[in-house]
């Protein structure tokens, strides 16, 4: 079966959400190639402000956005963690779930630094890792709220 068969088997709802997943994930990639990281932080806090369900679209569970946007990812180049966090906190905000990226660095066992991004809505972590995985990270920022 192809990818545009699956495509068009999913739910409608699912389709939308996958459509403005893949939509977002591209323009967060773009602008983070192009645009300095605080003009690309302002342009995604402005779209997060606005409410889908304002729009009239029914309550879209957190697995479902998670789900979107990783599928989504897997069609852009370069979709980092980063880029996954902050479609992911963008979309959770927009549906009304209250979201925060975190980003945090450790070193691996050869010492290397490694930096990680992941999302946490209402204490947990809900993209980027379990629990148990990013404890080992020291939170350089949490980008959340209304001005991130």
């Amino acid at each position: 079966m192809g990818r545009l068969s699956k495509f068009l088997r999913l739910p409608v709802i699912d389709r939308r959400l996958l459509v403005k997943a893949l939509l977002l994930v591209w323009m967060v990639r773009v602008g983070l190639w192009l645009l300095p990281f605080r003009m690309v932080r302002k342009l995604l806090a402005r779209l997060a402000r606005e409410s889908v369900r304002a729009q009239g679209e029914s309550c879209i569970l957190v697995d479902r956005i998670v789900w979107a946007v990783r599928l989504a990812s897997r069609y852009a180049p370069a979709a980092t963690c980063l880029t996954q966090a902050l479609v992911t906190k963008v979309m959770l905000s927009r549906y009304g779930y209250p979201a925060s990226v975190r980003i945090g660095v450790t070193r691996s066992e050869t010492g290397q630094l490694q930096a990680h991004a992941w999302v946490e809505s209402k204490g947990r972590v809900v993209f980027g890792g379990s629990e148990a995985s990013v404890k080992h990270y020291t939170v350089l920022t949490a980008l959340g709220g209304e001005g991130w």
